[in-house]
């Protein structure tokens, strides 16, 4: 027991993992990897793991079916968030989220400024929700990933944290 609340039961999440990259592939995706063991590490299953070229409607077409997909619960992307031309996750990602979950974004720079500084301006990093998916959208780098993880994801997506979590949100296909 937590206090006077017994403590939950862990639930088994199925998740997505999408590497946004022009360059990376299977054998060089540290970030995707990481990702994977991570999640894995947790005691979630990796459902898909994509890697996806930095285009707009390739990777919109891509998470839009990942969050259409049911037996999804939660999708992980990684890359694409920065502000260089092809950095295009903001722009393929946002229309297919029916809310936002803006504290990801806040607290996630909060947290990379204590590791590289200002920065952390540079990152674009956001979350929403749509058909009961929560997807998480973070830059690329494997240190990003790590922070977004192990300061945030990890937490929120395990059903025993509280006071609150994602998890009864995700795992209920009823709105």
């Amino acid at each position: 027991m937590a206090g006077n609340k017994p403590q939950r039961e862990f639930v088994q999440l199925q998740l997505a993992v999408v590497t946004v990259s022009d360059t990376r592939s299977e054998q060089n995706d540290t970030s995707g990897k990481y990702l994977k063991e991570a999640l894995e590490g947790e005691g979630h299953i990796l459902n898909q793991k994509k890697l996806c070229k930095d285009d707009v409607e390739d990777l919109r077409a891509l998470v839009k079916g990942l969050i259409e997909d049911d037996g999804i619960h939660a999708v992980l992307v990684t890359g694409g968030t920065g502000f260089t031309k092809r950095d295009n996750t903001v722009v393929s990602v946002t229309p297919l989220l029916e809310s936002t979950i803006d504290g990801f974004g806040e607290l996630f720079r909060s947290l990379s400024y204590q590791e590289i500084g200002s920065s952390t301006i540079q990152s674009r990093a956001f979350a929403g929700l749509s058909n009961n998916t929560v997807v998480f959208c973070m830059p690329g780098s494997p240190g990003a990933c790590k922070t977004a993880w192990e300061g945030i994801i990890r937490e929120q997506l395990d059903s025993r944290h509280t006071p609150c979590n994602f998890v009864d949100r995700i795992i209920s296909r009823d709105d």
